[in-house]
């Protein structure tokens, strides 16, 4: 094949010296195909080479991915712990100085213990990401819950994926952020993708995109910004931020009234369908129209689309689930797809654009504080007896569930929680309401960091460790189809950095703990605890070896033994993971945004990403090429509303809502709505549009309302200096 042929290519080409280590991208849940170029000589990781051989990408790769490699050996990377010796300087890159690892370790046990005895055992808390291994995910839950006893770990996919889990668990009884593989997306008749910057976010889903429309199929995007998939829609749907909810009832409502529903796949497989249609009955296009600001025309020509195509799949990202109403939307999106019996086969269903590079695999396995490994619950005491036997601990050990992501940062605030384990995550740039969030990290008597490099959380730190790149370790991760994929090592560990999943058995060793993990010595024992730990949960792992998934390229879960091959295709038999095998068609009263727009502050202010950054921007403002590209946040404005205000493009504004401020060039640019205003979240310290957002969470998912709220632009004085 031309893929084959090409790799070949590629490896025929290398310098003797060079071998290429299959492997993926550190970035988004695409997790796209890559070698990456290492000189045996000096065991330094010196380019990539994209990867045909891979299925979901064919080869594809976009800015982030083609520099990823340059983050492992870049100037910037912690190589020894640091022990912060003047408390004063907390917030600030001074103050640290280097230790070995045994003072660090010393140090942590010391005061962890301290902490403990004078305060309990949940008086510290872990707070995790999911840029990380299935297998340090797993591990990060189990350390949090044995090694430290505490009921206090959550993680930063709360700010990003916990709406998409929340609101598939309620409709399907199951949360796999895709029904069905990505190599189906352009063989399908309408995408209806709703809050998805996809071509900047996922670029490298674009080319089944297209191809959607090449074959003479439909293309439906639902965003307050015409971007760059927007602009190529068949129907471009431009709401107001916060609205989604309504805009989806409007939805179900006209393929309704149009009879464009599937009556016997509803009377066979779903439950709610009346109290469903009596709720929708209202949202008429007209109704709706007033309420999203979507003319009604275009709301019912996209229900007219959706409706009569064979096959259709509804996508979407954070546009719609960083909301009060997160769960909501996606469980109303998602009612498209069962009222008109769109799901349970090939080319149609629902899918997520996974913001992490796991952000599937991460919140299946114990990071969540309500969740235990293979996706079970921690108020079920059958699914608490089956984890405690792989981990040797009694029911009665097992700590009880915490808290959400940001209401751990108001325990912190309380002095509740007064230790802080942070590793791969940086939330002093990425949590909602900045000002608080720093202040309560602040607060903490004692604070430890596990990162790559000194990120802005990590200046909060007492003690920063050292971890590896991805690069530099193996396991596993679970890319945005639910295919569990295979991470390979293809450098060893710069300096004294080590792997996450390491400085956790040791750590546990030191606090008295050890006897439940020093037997790991190795990612793949950890592996296998992991896939046994997660037998005969929902998203069951057990048969996906790693022998398997390089022998099939990828292996989907559920995946219950040997012999499983996987499932590539969720709900081909049309029986959900509800007690009754049906799925609930969820009716849902729509409810306005936490903060509407007022006369002090009349817009609306959404965020999201740009296509060279990722996340907080940690490793890739760091990374030449991409922060030329984009070296700093800017505020998009429309024409009419910058003429309004007096502004012009360039010039530095305030921009500011009910919790902060900060400065921005202004933008001008038709592509967004006169009543809004965006702004990337990748940038730190002053830059982040996080002073600004708001705190308000989903009830549901406990998901931070990211993508909307009040806010009002400045000018400044003239002559003002701005630094």
């Amino acid at each position: 094949m031309q893929g084959d042929n090409r790799t070949t290519t590629f490896a025929n080409k290398i310098h003797p010296n060079e071998q290429l280590v299959p492997t993926h991208c550190s970035y988004c849940g695409m997790q796209c195909g890559m070698n990456l170029r290492v000189d045996k000589s000096t065991n330094k990781i010196i380019g990539v080479e994209p990867r045909y051989d891979w299925p979901v990408t064919l080869g594809k790769m976009c800015p982030k991915g083609v520099t990823a490699y340059q983050q492992t050996n870049h100037k910037d990377r912690l190589l020894r712990p640091l022990i912060r010796d003047d408390a004063s300087l907390k917030g600030t890159k001074d103050g640290f100085r280097e230790a070995s690892w045994d003072e660090a370790y010393s140090l942590i046990v010391s005061r962890f213990q301290a902490l403990q005895r004078q305060y309990g055992k949940d008086s510290l808390s872990v707070f995790s990401g999911v840029s990380m291994t299935n297998e340090k995910c797993y591990l990060t839950g189990k350390f949090a819950r044995v090694a430290l006893q505490t009921r206090y770990i959550d993680y930063n996919g709360r700010f990003c994926m916990s709406s998409a889990a929340a609101g598939f668990l309620r409709t399907f009884g199951v949360d796999r952020g895709s029904t069905l593989p990505w190599t189906d997306l352009h063989e399908t008749d309408c995408l209806f993708i709703a809050g998805s910057n996809t071509a900047e976010c996922h670029p490298t889903s674009m080319f089944r995109v297209w191809e959607v429309q090449n074959r003479g199929g439909y293309l439906i995007v639902a965003d307050p910004r015409e971007t760059p998939i927007a602009r190529r829609a068949d129907v471009h749907l431009d709401l107001r931020p916060g609205t989604d909810l309504a805009l989806a009832n409007c939805m179900v409502n006209l393929l309704i009234r149009s009879v464009r529903i599937d009556k016997e796949f509803i009377a066979a497989h779903t439950n709610g369908f009346e109290e469903l249609k009596a709720i929708v009955e209202s949202f008429t296009p007209e109704y709706t129209s007033e309420i999203t600001g979507v003319a009604p025309e275009k709301l019912i020509r996209a229900a007219e689309i959706y409706g009569k195509a064979p096959n259709a799949i509804v996508m979407f990202a954070r546009g719609i689930e960083q909301q009060t109403r997160g769960a909501d939307n996606v469980s109303a999106y998602t009612n498209m797809c069962l009222v008109t019996g769109k799901i349970g086969r090939p080319k149609a269903g629902v899918a997520t654009f996974t913001g992490q590079g796991n952000g599937q695999g991460g919140r299946e396995h114990g990071q969540k504080s309500d969740l235990l490994p293979g996706y079970r619950k921690l108020t079920n005491p059958k699914h608490v007896e089956e984890v405690c036997k792989v981990w040797g601990i009694t029911p009665e050990e097992m700590p009880q569930p915490g808290v959400s992501a940001y209401e751990m940062f108001e325990l912190m605030d309380q002095q509740t929680i007064r230790g802080l384990y942070l590793l791969c995550s940086n939330p002093a740039v990425s949590a909602p309401n900045q000002n608080f969030v720093r202040e309560a990290l602040r607060h903490l008597d004692f604070m430890v960091c596990s990162d790559i490099y000194l990120s802005e959380s990590a200046e909060y730190a007492d003690v920063v460790l050292p971890s590896v790149t991805w690069s530099e370790d193996e396991g596993t991760v679970t890319n945005l189809e639910g295919r569990i994929i295979k991470i390979n090592k293809a450098q060893e560990p710069l300096g004294e950095s080590k792997p996450d999943w390491l400085i956790e058995v040791e750590l546990a060793e030191r606090m008295g703990r050890g006897q439940y993990f020093r037997h790991l010595k190795t990612a793949r024992d950890v592996a296998d605890e992991f896939r046994l730990a997660t037998k005969g949960g929902y998203a069951d792992y057990y048969g996906a070896t790693w022998d398997k998934i390089d022998r099939q390229n990828g292996v989907f879960w559920p995946c219950r033994d040997e012999a499983d091959t996987g499932t590539p295709h969720m709900f081909l038999d049309h029986k959900f993971y509800h007690p009754d095998g049906k799925a609930k068609l969820c009716a849902l009263p729509y409810r306005p945004p936490a903060e509407e727009p007022c006369e002090q502050y009349p817009l609306r202010l959404t965020t999201g990403r740009v296509v060279y950054h990722y996340l907080s921007g940690n490793q890739t403002r760091r990374i030449p090429f991409l922060r030329d590209m984009c070296p700093e946040p800017y505020v998009e404005v429309h024409p009419e509303t910058a003429a309004l205000y007096g502004i012009h493009h360039d010039e530095v504004v305030r921009l500011y809502t009910r919790r902060g401020e900060a400065l921005y060039k202004v933008k001008i640019i038709e592509a967004i709505r006169k009543d809004t205003v965006f702004v990337p979240y990748h940038f730190g310290h002053e830059q982040s549009v996080n002073l600004l957002t708001i705190d308000a969470l989903d009830p549901m998912s406990r998901m931070p309302e990211f993508k909307v709220c009040a806010a009002q632009i400045g000018k400044l004085p003239e002559g003002a200096v701005v630094s």
